[in-house]
């Protein structure tokens, strides 16, 4: 492994004051937040309930408006309307440099022409930190980030990796009641990703801070959230942990965004739908007649021509270690992917056989 990618133990002393004073995080609530730019409405009364040291993440796609909330809990945006409550007090009001918050984004936003040590401490000289006690508490924050030893040096001479940590220890260091990341993740590349989110969640989970995380990629916020708001054009669809979004969505659209989900024609028959001659039970509503079901690659399964399974023509074919993905293409031109056991290998043009499971499946209307 590269110095990049190779996982870190966090320190465990109480020598680090930023483990020493941990606290619980503060609760975060959101009543009615609605905006407006213009004629235009972004955000359509947001209700939202965040428990203490509790990680949410804001999840969509877009122009969702999952930053404009963002920024309105950072109180970089004033809400057209509603409430932003921290610990029970009303902060609608108050400017962000009294919110006490920490705050990471998409870029590094690192003065170029100072150190590192001295980027993290920036925020504790404005509030007037003795210079001694500045320099030991950013000392610990590069420290809980991995980064002590690159304390002297400068951002020009860190990967992306490393400023990104550098820009969390920073927001980290003045020991905020509420940490917000806006995309922190997004400009790098995919084995620092993985290994910068695995690292934040840690952090959190070490300091108990109340997180809240925007992202428009589903597989950070199934990874590190105890619970997810998906958002779409500016309402929540629906929130809730990882498991119950991917495993009971509410709607066609949390359904088609959590997850891979692959479209095909059923006939709804009430409590159940009908898919290549088996019905499955419908997850939501009952519904009748011609409908679209979102099927989950792990729900196909390629079966022999004998046992009466629909036929498709192989399009392609991932490996992908454990399993393989396969995307078939069915008489009536819909497009499947199943997942499968590596062994289970086929080739383009090949045609296989498919059934589905019984398991329960979202519906939508034929458009």
């Amino acid at each position: 492994m590269t110095a990049e990618t190779e996982p870190r133990a966090l320190p465990r002393t109480s020598d680090n004051m930023l483990l020493h004073d941990a606290g619980e995080g503060t609760s975060v609530r959101l009543t009615g937040i609605t905006k407006d730019f213009g004629a235009t409405r972004v955000l359509h009364g947001i209700d939202l309930d965040i428990a203490p040291g509790e990680f949410v993440s804001l999840l969509g796609p877009s122009g969702c408006g999952k930053t404009t909330l963002l920024r309105i809990i950072a109180g970089l945006e004033s809400a057209s309307d509603g409430a932003v409550s921290f610990g029970g007090a009303d902060v609608s009001r108050t400017p962000t440099n009294h919110r006490d918050i920490g705050m990471v984004f998409q870029s590094y936003s690192l003065f170029p022409h100072l150190r590192v040590l001295d980027n993290v401490a920036f925020g504790l000289r404005r509030r007037r930190i003795a210079a001694k006690a500045a320099a030991k508490r950013a000392a610990d924050a590069l420290d809980l980030v991995g980064l002590g030893h690159l304390a002297d040096r400068y951002p020009h001479q860190l990967s992306g990796g490393q400023q990104q940590r550098v820009a969390l220890a920073r927001a980290l260091v003045t020991e905020p009641r509420v940490l917000l990341l806006d995309e922190p993740l997004s400009a790098l590349d995919a084995k620092v990703r993985v290994q910068l989110r695995d690292e934040i969640r840690r952090i959190q989970l070490r300091l108990g801070i109340t997180t809240i995380f925007v992202t428009h990629d589903q597989e950070e916020a199934l990874a590190v959230s105890d619970r997810i708001a998906v958002l779409d054009a500016g309402r929540i669809e629906q929130i809730g942990a990882p498991e119950e979004l991917y495993l009971r969505p509410e709607s066609a659209t949390v359904a088609a965004f959590i997850g891979l989900s692959s479209v095909v024609p059923g006939i709804a028959e009430g409590a159940t739908v009908r898919i290549w001659d088996t019905s499955v039970p419908v997850l939501g509503e009952p519904a009748h007649g011609p409908v679209q079901v979102l099927l989950r690659p792990e729900n196909v399964r390629l079966v022999g021509a004998a046992d009466g399974g629909v036929p498709a023509v192989v399009q392609e074919s991932t490996f992908l270690g454990s399993f393989r993905r396969t995307l078939v293409r069915t008489s009536d031109g819909s497009l499947v992917s199943v997942q499968h056991g590596p062994q289970e290998r086929v080739s383009y043009d090949d045609v296989v056989h498919l059934a589905v499971s019984p398991v329960p499946a979202v519906v939508r209307p034929v458009p």
